[in-house]
Protein backbone atom coordinates (compact mmCIF):
# COMPACT_ATOMS: atom_id res chain seq x y z
CA UNK A 1 0.00 0.00 0.00
CA UNK A 2 1.10 3.77 -0.75
CA UNK A 3 2.69 6.16 1.69
CA UNK A 4 1.34 9.22 1.76
CA UNK A 5 4.35 11.88 1.39
CA UNK A 6 3.12 14.98 0.10
CA UNK A 7 3.32 15.91 3.76
CA UNK A 8 7.10 15.84 3.73
CA UNK A 9 7.20 18.01 0.82
CA UNK A 10 4.47 20.43 1.79
CA UNK A 11 7.30 21.26 4.97
CA UNK A 12 9.92 20.51 2.98
CA UNK A 13 12.40 23.29 4.58
CA UNK A 14 13.47 21.00 7.53
CA UNK A 15 11.33 18.44 8.80
CA UNK A 16 10.88 14.78 6.62
CA UNK A 17 7.97 11.74 8.37
CA UNK A 18 6.10 9.84 6.99
CA UNK A 19 2.47 8.41 7.27
CA UNK A 20 1.64 4.95 6.35
CA UNK A 21 -1.57 3.89 4.65
CA UNK A 22 -1.78 0.42 5.18
CA UNK A 23 -3.51 -2.49 7.27
CA UNK A 24 -6.87 -3.09 7.71
CA UNK A 25 -9.38 -2.05 10.72
CA UNK A 26 -13.27 -2.17 12.11
CA UNK A 27 -15.18 0.94 10.16
CA UNK A 28 -17.40 3.06 12.74
CA UNK A 29 -20.95 3.30 11.98
CA UNK A 30 -22.28 6.88 10.63
CA UNK A 31 -25.90 7.46 8.95
CA UNK A 32 -25.67 7.44 5.70
CA UNK A 33 -28.56 9.29 5.04
CA UNK A 34 -26.70 12.44 6.53
CA UNK A 35 -28.77 16.19 6.70
CA UNK A 36 -27.58 19.66 6.43
CA UNK A 37 -27.29 20.10 10.11
CA UNK A 38 -25.38 16.72 10.93
CA UNK A 39 -21.39 16.86 11.54
CA UNK A 40 -19.33 17.47 8.48
CA UNK A 41 -17.40 13.75 8.76
CA UNK A 42 -13.35 13.39 8.47
CA UNK A 43 -11.22 10.60 8.36
CA UNK A 44 -7.86 12.13 8.89
CA UNK A 45 -5.25 9.46 7.85
CA UNK A 46 -5.77 6.20 8.86
CA UNK A 47 -4.08 6.37 12.39
CA UNK A 48 -5.62 3.53 14.41
CA UNK A 49 -7.42 4.44 17.66
CA UNK A 50 -7.37 8.23 19.16
CA UNK A 51 -5.44 9.90 21.75
CA UNK A 52 -6.69 12.58 23.45
CA UNK A 53 -3.97 14.89 22.75
CA UNK A 54 -4.46 18.66 21.66
CA UNK A 55 -1.14 20.17 22.52
CA UNK A 56 -0.04 22.10 19.81
CA UNK A 57 3.34 21.19 20.32
CA UNK A 58 3.37 17.80 20.39
CA UNK A 59 4.13 15.37 17.07
CA UNK A 60 1.03 13.04 18.29
CA UNK A 61 -1.82 15.93 18.65
CA UNK A 62 -5.27 15.37 17.02
CA UNK A 63 -5.68 16.92 13.60
CA UNK A 64 -7.20 19.89 14.22
CA UNK A 65 -5.41 20.92 16.94
CA UNK A 66 -3.09 23.36 14.47
CA UNK A 67 -5.97 25.30 12.89
CA UNK A 68 -9.01 24.91 13.87
CA UNK A 69 -8.05 25.73 18.14
CA UNK A 70 -5.03 27.00 17.92
CA UNK A 71 -3.63 29.71 14.90
CA UNK A 72 -0.19 31.05 13.29
CA UNK A 73 -0.20 34.87 12.83
CA UNK A 74 -0.73 34.72 9.05
CA UNK A 75 -1.30 31.05 6.49
CA UNK A 76 0.29 31.66 3.06
CA UNK A 77 -1.59 29.48 0.39
CA UNK A 78 1.09 27.11 -1.00
CA UNK A 79 -1.23 26.45 -3.90
CA UNK A 80 -2.52 29.66 -5.00
CA UNK A 81 -1.29 33.38 -4.29
CA UNK A 82 -2.85 34.14 -1.17
CA UNK A 83 -1.85 35.28 2.25
CA UNK A 84 -4.55 35.61 4.69
CA UNK A 85 -4.03 36.96 7.92
CA UNK A 86 -5.57 35.53 11.15
CA UNK A 87 -4.03 36.98 14.23
CA UNK A 88 -1.85 38.95 12.58
CA UNK A 89 -3.58 41.40 9.71
CA UNK A 90 -0.41 43.35 8.23
CA UNK A 91 3.21 42.97 8.07
CA UNK A 92 6.09 45.12 6.72
CA UNK A 93 9.23 44.78 6.50
CA UNK A 94 12.15 47.63 7.43
CA UNK A 95 15.56 48.48 8.07
CA UNK A 96 17.07 46.71 5.06
CA UNK A 97 14.99 43.83 5.59
CA UNK A 98 16.01 43.01 8.92
CA UNK A 99 12.77 44.27 10.83
CA UNK A 100 9.77 43.00 10.39
CA UNK A 101 6.75 44.82 11.98
CA UNK A 102 3.39 42.98 12.23
CA UNK A 103 0.24 44.80 13.50
CA UNK A 104 -2.02 42.38 15.42
CA UNK A 105 -5.99 42.35 14.27
CA UNK A 106 -8.17 43.73 16.58
CA UNK A 107 -10.75 42.33 18.87
CA UNK A 108 -9.44 38.58 18.51
CA UNK A 109 -10.42 36.47 21.84
CA UNK A 110 -9.06 33.44 23.21
CA UNK A 111 -12.18 30.74 23.02
CA UNK A 112 -12.71 31.64 27.31
CA UNK A 113 -13.16 35.37 26.74
CA UNK A 114 -10.34 37.05 26.95
CA UNK A 115 -8.47 39.00 24.93
CA UNK A 116 -5.65 37.77 22.38
CA UNK A 117 -2.32 40.68 23.37
CA UNK A 118 0.91 41.51 22.39
CA UNK A 119 2.52 39.74 25.36
CA UNK A 120 0.39 36.47 24.38
CA UNK A 121 2.04 36.20 20.86
CA UNK A 122 5.37 37.05 22.13
CA UNK A 123 5.20 34.92 24.78
CA UNK A 124 4.44 32.35 22.15
CA UNK A 125 7.70 32.97 20.76
CA UNK A 126 9.84 33.50 23.92
CA UNK A 127 9.13 29.68 24.37
CA UNK A 128 10.30 28.40 21.39
CA UNK A 129 13.83 29.95 22.63
CA UNK A 130 13.56 28.76 26.13
CA UNK A 131 12.62 24.96 25.09
CA UNK A 132 14.50 25.12 21.92
CA UNK A 133 13.13 21.47 21.04
CA UNK A 134 9.72 22.82 20.38
CA UNK A 135 11.71 24.84 17.64
CA UNK A 136 11.59 22.56 14.67
CA UNK A 137 12.07 25.26 12.35
CA UNK A 138 14.81 26.97 13.75
CA UNK A 139 13.30 30.52 14.05
CA UNK A 140 15.90 31.42 16.73
CA UNK A 141 18.67 30.59 14.69
CA UNK A 142 17.35 33.82 12.33
CA UNK A 143 15.78 36.08 14.89
CA UNK A 144 17.50 37.97 17.18
CA UNK A 145 14.66 39.37 19.14
CA UNK A 146 11.12 39.97 19.59
CA UNK A 147 9.25 42.50 20.95
CA UNK A 148 5.83 43.94 21.83
CA UNK A 149 5.11 47.70 20.35
CA UNK A 150 2.53 49.17 22.12
CA UNK A 151 -0.61 47.42 22.80
CA UNK A 152 -0.98 46.37 18.76
CA UNK A 153 2.27 44.84 17.09
CA UNK A 154 5.05 42.93 17.36
CA UNK A 155 8.58 43.42 15.93
CA UNK A 156 10.81 40.64 15.11
CA UNK A 157 14.47 41.68 14.24
CA UNK A 158 16.57 39.28 12.21
CA UNK A 159 20.19 39.00 12.31
CA UNK A 160 20.25 39.32 8.69
CA UNK A 161 17.81 39.91 5.36
CA UNK A 162 15.94 36.77 4.90
CA UNK A 163 12.57 37.97 3.89
CA UNK A 164 11.56 34.88 2.62
CA UNK A 165 12.17 33.07 6.06
CA UNK A 166 9.90 35.32 7.43
CA UNK A 167 6.62 32.93 6.36
CA UNK A 168 8.11 30.75 8.51
CA UNK A 169 8.13 33.00 11.47
CA UNK A 170 4.62 34.08 10.68
CA UNK A 171 3.04 31.07 9.28
CA UNK A 172 4.56 28.39 11.50
CA UNK A 173 4.35 29.89 15.23
CA UNK A 174 1.24 29.16 16.81
CA UNK A 175 -0.05 31.38 19.25
CA UNK A 176 -1.26 30.24 22.84
CA UNK A 177 -2.11 32.41 25.81
CA UNK A 178 0.51 33.01 28.32
CA UNK A 179 -1.97 33.48 31.25
CA UNK A 180 -2.54 29.21 30.91
CA UNK A 181 1.33 28.56 29.38
CA UNK A 182 3.34 30.19 31.41
CA UNK A 183 1.88 27.95 34.68
CA UNK A 184 3.18 24.79 32.36
CA UNK A 185 6.53 23.54 33.62
CA UNK A 186 7.52 21.56 30.07
CA UNK A 187 4.89 22.07 27.49
CA UNK A 188 6.09 18.95 25.60
CA UNK A 189 4.88 16.53 28.46
CA UNK A 190 1.20 17.54 28.79
CA UNK A 191 -1.59 16.21 26.61
CA UNK A 192 -4.09 19.92 26.91
CA UNK A 193 -7.46 18.39 26.54
CA UNK A 194 -9.01 21.30 27.11
CA UNK A 195 -7.53 23.61 24.75
CA UNK A 196 -8.06 27.63 24.83
CA UNK A 197 -7.38 28.97 21.43
CA UNK A 198 -8.06 31.66 18.75
CA UNK A 199 -9.51 29.31 15.86
CA UNK A 200 -12.73 28.55 14.52
CA UNK A 201 -13.67 25.81 16.71
CA UNK A 202 -13.60 24.47 20.46
CA UNK A 203 -12.80 20.23 21.63
CA UNK A 204 -16.86 18.89 22.36
CA UNK A 205 -16.61 15.58 22.30
CA UNK A 206 -13.99 12.72 22.37
CA UNK A 207 -13.72 9.01 22.61
CA UNK A 208 -10.81 6.74 20.56
CA UNK A 209 -13.23 5.88 18.36
CA UNK A 210 -14.32 9.55 17.50
CA UNK A 211 -13.73 13.31 17.94
CA UNK A 212 -15.88 16.36 17.76
CA UNK A 213 -15.41 19.75 17.54
CA UNK A 214 -17.78 22.88 17.83
CA UNK A 215 -18.19 26.04 16.05
CA UNK A 216 -16.73 28.59 18.32
CA UNK A 217 -19.24 31.44 18.95
CA UNK A 218 -16.77 33.92 19.63
CA UNK A 219 -14.35 33.83 16.53
CA UNK A 220 -13.13 36.68 15.35
CA UNK A 221 -13.95 35.64 11.84
CA UNK A 222 -17.60 35.18 12.83
CA UNK A 223 -19.10 31.83 13.81
CA UNK A 224 -18.55 29.19 11.31
CA UNK A 225 -22.14 27.91 9.34
CA UNK A 226 -19.93 24.13 9.92
CA UNK A 227 -21.23 23.61 12.96
CA UNK A 228 -20.09 20.29 14.14
CA UNK A 229 -16.88 18.43 12.85
CA UNK A 230 -16.79 14.79 13.36
CA UNK A 231 -13.44 12.72 13.18
CA UNK A 232 -13.54 9.46 12.82
CA UNK A 233 -11.27 6.46 14.00
CA UNK A 234 -10.42 4.23 10.78
CA UNK A 235 -7.18 1.74 10.72
CA UNK A 236 -7.99 0.24 7.37
CA UNK A 237 -7.51 1.44 3.89
CA UNK A 238 -10.20 -0.88 2.49
CA UNK A 239 -13.07 0.24 5.31
CA UNK A 240 -11.92 3.68 5.02
CA UNK A 241 -12.71 3.92 1.30
CA UNK A 242 -15.80 1.85 1.40
CA UNK A 243 -17.37 4.35 4.04
CA UNK A 244 -15.88 7.07 1.57
CA UNK A 245 -17.92 6.00 -1.54
CA UNK A 246 -20.64 5.40 -0.14
CA UNK A 247 -21.27 8.75 1.46
CA UNK A 248 -20.62 8.19 4.90
CA UNK A 249 -17.66 11.09 5.20
CA UNK A 250 -17.66 14.41 3.67
CA UNK A 251 -13.67 14.83 3.82
CA UNK A 252 -10.48 12.90 3.45
CA UNK A 253 -7.45 12.31 2.18
CA UNK A 254 -6.91 8.59 1.16
CA UNK A 255 -4.92 7.37 -1.53
CA UNK A 256 -6.30 4.07 -3.77
CA UNK A 257 -6.22 3.11 -7.54
CA UNK A 258 -9.04 3.88 -10.05
CA UNK A 259 -10.56 6.75 -7.92
CA UNK A 260 -12.87 7.35 -11.13
CA UNK A 261 -14.25 4.02 -10.92
CA UNK A 262 -14.09 3.54 -6.94
CA UNK A 263 -15.88 6.30 -5.41
CA UNK A 264 -16.91 9.40 -8.22
CA UNK A 265 -18.88 6.78 -10.35
CA UNK A 266 -20.98 6.20 -7.07
CA UNK A 267 -22.35 9.25 -6.98
CA UNK A 268 -20.69 11.68 -9.91
CA UNK A 269 -22.67 14.45 -8.44
CA UNK A 270 -21.38 14.65 -5.24
CA UNK A 271 -18.42 12.39 -5.14
CA UNK A 272 -14.85 14.43 -6.00
CA UNK A 273 -11.27 14.41 -6.10
CA UNK A 274 -8.57 17.24 -6.40
CA UNK A 275 -4.98 15.74 -6.15
CA UNK A 276 -3.23 19.08 -6.16
CA UNK A 277 0.79 19.26 -6.59
CA UNK A 278 2.63 19.14 -3.08
CA UNK A 279 6.26 19.07 -4.72
CA UNK A 280 8.28 17.34 -6.83
CA UNK A 281 9.46 13.71 -6.76
CA UNK A 282 13.26 13.84 -8.08
CA UNK A 283 15.91 11.43 -9.25
CA UNK A 284 18.82 12.52 -6.63
CA UNK A 285 22.26 11.93 -8.26
CA UNK A 286 25.39 12.05 -5.73
CA UNK A 287 27.52 14.63 -7.34
CA UNK A 288 30.59 13.07 -5.33
CA UNK A 289 30.65 10.22 -7.41
CA UNK A 290 32.96 10.74 -10.20
CA UNK A 291 30.15 9.58 -12.78
CA UNK A 292 27.23 10.94 -11.67
CA UNK A 293 29.03 14.59 -11.51
CA UNK A 294 29.15 14.37 -15.48
CA UNK A 295 26.39 16.54 -16.54
CA UNK A 296 26.35 13.96 -20.20
CA UNK A 297 25.65 11.19 -17.65
CA UNK A 298 23.10 13.42 -15.61
CA UNK A 299 21.60 14.32 -19.27
CA UNK A 300 21.67 10.92 -20.76
CA UNK A 301 19.45 9.59 -17.72
CA UNK A 302 17.21 12.41 -17.57
CA UNK A 303 16.16 11.70 -21.57
CA UNK A 304 16.06 7.89 -21.29
CA UNK A 305 13.33 8.01 -18.60
CA UNK A 306 9.80 7.62 -19.76
CA UNK A 307 8.29 10.11 -17.32
CA UNK A 308 4.42 9.75 -18.82
CA UNK A 309 4.51 5.53 -18.07
CA UNK A 310 5.99 6.88 -14.32
CA UNK A 311 2.94 8.53 -14.34
CA UNK A 312 0.59 5.99 -15.76
CA UNK A 313 2.03 2.93 -14.39
CA UNK A 314 4.05 4.18 -11.29
CA UNK A 315 1.53 6.57 -10.13
CA UNK A 316 -1.93 5.39 -11.55
CA UNK A 317 -2.28 8.28 -13.57
CA UNK A 318 -2.45 10.79 -10.53
CA UNK A 319 0.99 12.27 -10.50
CA UNK A 320 2.22 14.00 -14.09
CA UNK A 321 5.34 14.25 -15.45
CA UNK A 322 7.44 17.17 -13.86
CA UNK A 323 9.03 19.87 -16.11
CA UNK A 324 12.96 20.85 -15.93
CA UNK A 325 12.88 23.67 -14.08
CA UNK A 326 11.06 21.76 -10.94
CA UNK A 327 8.46 24.25 -10.89
CA UNK A 328 5.29 23.55 -9.17
CA UNK A 329 2.45 23.88 -12.09
CA UNK A 330 0.27 25.42 -12.23
CA UNK A 331 0.29 27.10 -8.90
CA UNK A 332 3.97 28.75 -10.01
CA UNK A 333 3.47 29.28 -14.01
CA UNK A 334 3.46 32.86 -13.45
CA UNK A 335 7.33 32.96 -12.10
CA UNK A 336 8.25 31.32 -15.02
CA UNK A 337 11.01 32.73 -17.08
CA UNK A 338 9.42 33.85 -20.69
CA UNK A 339 13.12 33.57 -22.39
CA UNK A 340 13.48 30.02 -21.15
CA UNK A 341 13.78 27.74 -24.67
CA UNK A 342 11.10 25.12 -25.24
CA UNK A 343 13.59 22.45 -23.51
CA UNK A 344 13.79 23.99 -20.49
CA UNK A 345 9.98 23.85 -19.87
CA UNK A 346 9.36 19.89 -21.07
CA UNK A 347 11.35 17.33 -21.28
CA UNK A 348 11.43 14.70 -23.89
CA UNK A 349 12.00 11.07 -23.68
CA UNK A 350 14.54 10.30 -26.19
CA UNK A 351 16.82 6.87 -25.88
CA UNK A 352 18.28 7.74 -28.76
CA UNK A 353 19.91 11.29 -27.77
CA UNK A 354 20.67 9.45 -24.42
CA UNK A 355 22.92 7.26 -25.85
CA UNK A 356 24.05 9.72 -28.47
CA UNK A 357 24.95 11.98 -25.57
CA UNK A 358 27.14 8.97 -23.76
CA UNK A 359 28.81 8.33 -27.01
CA UNK A 360 29.91 12.17 -27.13
CA UNK A 361 31.10 12.12 -23.88
CA UNK A 362 33.27 9.39 -24.89
CA UNK A 363 31.62 6.49 -23.47
CA UNK A 364 32.21 2.88 -25.18
CA UNK A 365 30.27 0.04 -24.57
CA UNK A 366 31.23 -2.97 -23.13
CA UNK A 367 30.31 -7.11 -24.01
CA UNK A 368 27.68 -7.02 -21.85
CA UNK A 369 26.09 -3.87 -23.40
CA UNK A 370 26.88 -1.40 -20.30
CA UNK A 371 28.72 1.68 -21.19
CA UNK A 372 32.66 2.49 -19.50
CA UNK A 373 34.67 4.81 -19.27
CA UNK A 374 37.84 4.98 -21.56
CA UNK A 375 39.61 3.66 -18.36
CA UNK A 376 36.55 0.53 -18.17
CA UNK A 377 34.36 1.35 -15.19
CA UNK A 378 31.36 0.75 -16.50
CA UNK A 379 28.07 3.23 -15.85
CA UNK A 380 27.05 0.83 -12.37
CA UNK A 381 24.49 2.60 -10.00
CA UNK A 382 22.47 1.34 -6.93
CA UNK A 383 19.18 3.39 -6.95
CA UNK A 384 17.80 3.55 -3.53
CA UNK A 385 13.85 3.89 -2.28
CA UNK A 386 12.00 2.77 0.88
CA UNK A 387 10.71 -0.30 1.08
CA UNK A 388 6.67 -0.75 1.19
CA UNK A 389 6.59 2.61 -1.11
CA UNK A 390 4.68 1.00 -3.64
CA UNK A 391 4.24 3.45 -6.16
CA UNK A 392 7.97 4.75 -5.99
CA UNK A 393 9.00 1.35 -5.57
CA UNK A 394 7.48 0.61 -9.49
CA UNK A 395 8.93 3.83 -10.56
CA UNK A 396 12.37 2.71 -9.48
CA UNK A 397 11.61 -0.71 -11.60
CA UNK A 398 10.56 1.64 -14.51
CA UNK A 399 13.45 3.57 -14.13
CA UNK A 400 16.36 0.81 -13.84
CA UNK A 401 14.30 -1.45 -17.13
CA UNK A 402 14.89 2.15 -19.29
CA UNK A 403 18.41 2.86 -18.19
CA UNK A 404 19.01 -0.95 -18.92
CA UNK A 405 17.94 0.06 -22.27
CA UNK A 406 20.96 2.60 -23.41
CA UNK A 407 23.49 0.97 -21.63
CA UNK A 408 23.22 2.30 -17.72
CA UNK A 409 22.88 -0.54 -15.46
CA UNK A 410 20.70 0.34 -11.88
CA UNK A 411 20.56 -1.70 -9.42
CA UNK A 412 17.27 -0.63 -7.12
CA UNK A 413 17.62 -0.91 -3.30
CA UNK A 414 14.81 -1.32 -1.23
CA UNK A 415 15.03 0.35 2.32
CA UNK A 416 14.10 0.75 5.68
CA UNK A 417 12.68 4.66 5.50
CA UNK A 418 15.75 5.23 8.51
CA UNK A 419 18.26 3.23 6.60
CA UNK A 420 16.97 5.23 3.06
CA UNK A 421 16.76 8.12 4.98
CA UNK A 422 20.18 8.37 6.73
CA UNK A 423 22.05 8.02 3.71
CA UNK A 424 20.34 10.82 1.54
CA UNK A 425 21.20 13.09 3.99
CA UNK A 426 24.59 12.08 4.79
CA UNK A 427 25.46 11.91 1.48
CA UNK A 428 25.60 7.47 1.09
CA UNK A 429 24.16 6.57 -2.13
CA UNK A 430 24.63 6.74 -5.57
CA UNK A 431 21.25 7.44 -7.13
CA UNK A 432 18.19 7.62 -4.81
CA UNK A 433 14.48 8.76 -5.85
CA UNK A 434 13.06 10.98 -3.03
CA UNK A 435 10.79 14.66 -2.79
CA UNK A 436 11.92 18.01 -2.90
CA UNK A 437 10.71 21.15 -0.91
CA UNK A 438 7.91 23.64 -1.41
CA UNK A 439 6.72 26.37 -0.46
CA UNK A 440 4.47 29.98 -1.23
CA UNK A 441 6.62 31.04 -3.76
CA UNK A 442 9.53 28.56 -5.89
CA UNK A 443 12.87 29.73 -3.51
CA UNK A 444 11.99 27.49 -1.23
CA UNK A 445 12.16 24.36 -3.72
CA UNK A 446 15.24 26.08 -4.88
CA UNK A 447 16.78 26.70 -1.63
CA UNK A 448 16.31 23.10 -0.19
CA UNK A 449 17.56 21.82 -3.39
CA UNK A 450 20.90 23.95 -4.11
CA UNK A 451 21.54 25.88 -1.51
CA UNK A 452 25.01 23.82 0.40
CA UNK A 453 24.25 23.59 3.49
CA UNK A 454 20.42 23.08 3.74
CA UNK A 455 19.28 19.68 4.43
CA UNK A 456 17.04 18.86 1.44
CA UNK A 457 20.08 19.28 -0.79
CA UNK A 458 20.53 15.86 -0.71
CA UNK A 459 22.74 15.90 -4.27
CA UNK A 460 25.79 17.87 -3.32
CA UNK A 461 25.07 20.65 -5.26
CA UNK A 462 27.28 23.85 -5.19
CA UNK A 463 27.77 26.53 -6.98
CA UNK A 464 28.56 30.16 -6.75
CA UNK A 465 25.70 31.60 -9.73
CA UNK A 466 23.31 29.53 -7.98
CA UNK A 467 24.32 30.35 -4.35
CA UNK A 468 24.38 34.16 -5.47
CA UNK A 469 21.08 33.89 -7.14
CA UNK A 470 19.58 32.54 -3.53
CA UNK A 471 21.09 35.57 -1.55
CA UNK A 472 19.73 38.18 -3.91
CA UNK A 473 15.94 36.69 -3.05
CA UNK A 474 16.85 36.16 0.37
CA UNK A 475 17.62 39.52 1.05
CA UNK A 476 14.88 41.46 -1.35
CA UNK A 477 11.24 41.69 -0.72
CA UNK A 478 10.88 43.58 -4.27
CA UNK A 479 9.20 41.24 -6.85
CA UNK A 480 11.06 42.39 -9.39
CA UNK A 481 14.13 41.18 -7.82
CA UNK A 482 13.06 38.14 -6.44
CA UNK A 483 11.57 37.06 -10.07
CA UNK A 484 15.26 37.92 -11.52
CA UNK A 485 16.69 35.49 -8.63
CA UNK A 486 14.24 32.73 -9.73
CA UNK A 487 15.02 33.47 -13.41
CA UNK A 488 18.39 31.98 -12.93
CA UNK A 489 17.81 29.03 -10.24
CA UNK A 490 15.36 27.69 -12.93
CA UNK A 491 17.83 28.17 -15.64
CA UNK A 492 20.41 26.25 -13.56
CA UNK A 493 18.26 23.52 -12.22
CA UNK A 494 16.82 23.10 -16.09
CA UNK A 495 20.35 22.72 -18.17
CA UNK A 496 22.42 21.39 -15.06
CA UNK A 497 20.34 18.52 -13.61
CA UNK A 498 21.95 18.95 -9.74
CA UNK A 499 18.52 16.01 -9.33
CA UNK A 500 16.31 15.12 -11.92
CA UNK A 501 12.89 15.97 -12.11
CA UNK A 502 10.59 13.06 -12.36
CA UNK A 503 6.62 13.60 -11.69
CA UNK A 504 5.03 15.77 -9.62
CA UNK A 505 4.04 14.43 -5.89
CA UNK A 506 0.55 15.06 -5.38
CA UNK A 507 -1.66 15.81 -2.27
CA UNK A 508 -4.73 13.28 -1.64
CA UNK A 509 -7.62 15.34 -1.44
CA UNK A 510 -11.50 13.26 -1.64
CA UNK A 511 -14.39 15.56 -0.91
CA UNK A 512 -18.31 15.11 -1.12
CA UNK A 513 -20.95 18.27 -2.16
CA UNK A 514 -23.89 16.45 -1.26
CA UNK A 515 -23.86 18.02 1.97
CA UNK A 516 -21.65 20.85 2.25
CA UNK A 517 -20.51 22.94 -0.78
CA UNK A 518 -17.63 25.21 -1.28
CA UNK A 519 -14.45 23.14 -1.42
CA UNK A 520 -11.42 24.13 -2.18
CA UNK A 521 -10.78 22.62 -6.30
CA UNK A 522 -8.15 23.01 -9.09
CA UNK A 523 -10.69 26.26 -10.09
CA UNK A 524 -10.84 27.51 -7.03
CA UNK A 525 -8.13 26.64 -5.09
CA UNK A 526 -7.85 29.25 -2.18
CA UNK A 527 -6.62 27.10 -0.06
CA UNK A 528 -4.22 23.37 0.14
CA UNK A 529 -7.18 20.92 0.35
CA UNK A 530 -6.40 17.95 2.72
CA UNK A 531 -7.03 17.40 6.56
CA UNK A 532 -3.65 17.21 7.61
CA UNK A 533 -2.84 20.63 5.06
CA UNK A 534 -2.43 22.71 8.36
CA UNK A 535 -3.55 25.35 9.23
CA UNK A 536 -5.48 25.18 5.70
CA UNK A 537 -8.26 22.77 7.67
CA UNK A 538 -9.95 26.52 9.04
CA UNK A 539 -9.20 28.08 6.01
CA UNK A 540 -11.51 25.45 4.12
CA UNK A 541 -14.12 25.38 6.78
CA UNK A 542 -14.44 29.13 6.85
CA UNK A 543 -15.31 28.75 3.38
CA UNK A 544 -17.76 25.58 3.72
CA UNK A 545 -21.56 25.68 4.30
CA UNK A 546 -24.19 23.63 4.58
CA UNK A 547 -25.93 22.75 1.32
CA UNK A 548 -29.28 24.44 0.92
Amino acid sequence: MKLSRTILSSFGLLAASAVALAGCGQAPTTQANQKPNQPLTVIPGLNGAFADNFNPYSSSALSGTLGLIYQPLFYFNLVGSQTYGLIGKSYQWSNGNRTLTVTLRPHVKWSNGQPVTVQDVVYSYDLLKKFPSLDTNGIWTHLASVQAKGTNQVVFTFHSPDVPFGNFVLGDVYIVPKSIWSKVSNPTKITNTHPIGTGPYLVHTFSTQAYTYTANPRYWGGEPKVHELKYLDYSGNQSATLALASGKVDWTDLFFPNIKKVFVSKAPQYNHYWFSVGGTNMLYPNLKNPLLSKLPVRQAISDAINRVQLDKVGEYGYEAPATPTALLLPQEKSWIDPHLPSSDLHFSYSPQTAIALLQKAGFKRNAKGIFTTPGGTPLSFTLEVPTGWTDWDADCALIAHDLKKIGIQVSVQQLSFGAYYSNITTGHYQLAMSWSGAGSTPYYLYQALLQPKNPGNFEGWSNPTTNAALTLYRRSSNPLVQHQAIDTLEKAVAQNLPAIPLVYGATWYEYNTKYFTGWPSAQNPYAQPAPYNYPAEGIVLSHLKPRG
